[in-house]
Parts: structure tokens; C-alpha cells; sequence
């Protein structure tokens, strides 16, 4: 993957997550593979893996952010390979995310995401529970 590839893939995909503030999923569902190994990880449940438990999750987190506000990222880090890139950002929703991308038949296809609340150093006694 080229960074140009890699860099229009993620303008899509920001364009997808400021419709999925607003309520409408379908613009990220697109984004997601669809093959089994495809896991979405956010703060709002726990993990999913395989294409019908993320949509689910996506239904259900949709639900959650009617109305939101169109998200600005700052870019920590990203790399792009031949078939497979990653980016991690800060989402200012405040949440920490890192998404990788595999190339499949219908272009770059999300195949992981982790976002979680996360943005600066914290005591362990306050995210870790026993």
C-alpha cells in the first residue's frame, strides 16, 4: 500500500466515523472487512469478532451517539505496507484509537479497531479492575 492508498483510505474512513456520531452506521459498516477475522474493540461493550458480532456492535454503539459532533483526529502514528497499514490517532471524542487496514477485492478494508477513553497517564488502580 502506497501512503497515498493509505491516506484516502483513511479520509474515507474519518468521513464514515463523523456519520456514525451523527447515528447513521452504514457509512462505516462499508469500511469494515467482511471476512471472519474482522474485531472491533470499543468502549462501549466488549470485544466482537467476525463481521455479524461487529455490525451488532456498531448497531448498538449508533444507538448510543445520536447527534454527535463530526470528530477531528491528530495522528500519533501510521505505517503502510504492501496488503496491510495501521494508523493510531487521538479522536477528539476523547478516546484513543488504533485501526489496521488489509487490502482485499474491494479495496482497503478495516480488519481491526480499538478506541477506548484512554488519553494520558493514569494511575492503574483507576483502569484496571480485580
Amino acid at each position: 500500500m502506497s501512503g497515498s492508498d493509505l491516506d484516502l483510505a483513511v479520509e474515507h474512513y474519518h468521513q464514515a466515523l463523523d456519520a456514525f456520531v451523527m447515528g447513521d452506521a452504514a457509512p462505516q459498516k462499508k469500511m469494515f472487512s467482511t471476512r471472519d477475522d474482522v474485531t472491533l474493540a470499543n468502549p462501549l461493550g466488549p470485544p466482537a469478532r467476525g463481521r455479524s458480532e461487529v455490525e451488532k456492535t456498531m448497531d448498538r454503539a449508533v444507538s448510543l451517539l445520536r447527534e454527535g459532533e463530526p470528530t477531528r483526529f491528530e495522528r500519533i502514528s501510521a505505517y503502510a505496507g504492501p496488503d496491510l497499514g495501521y494508523i493510531v490517532e487521538i479522536e477528539r471524542t476523547r478516546a484513543k484509537v488504533t485501526t489496521i487496514f488489509r487490502l482485499e477485492d474491494e479495496g482497503w478494508k478495516v480488519i481491526h479497531r480499538h478506541a477506548d477513553p484512554i488519553t494520558s497517564p493514569r494511575p492503574i488502580e483507576t483502569v484496571v479492575q480485580t
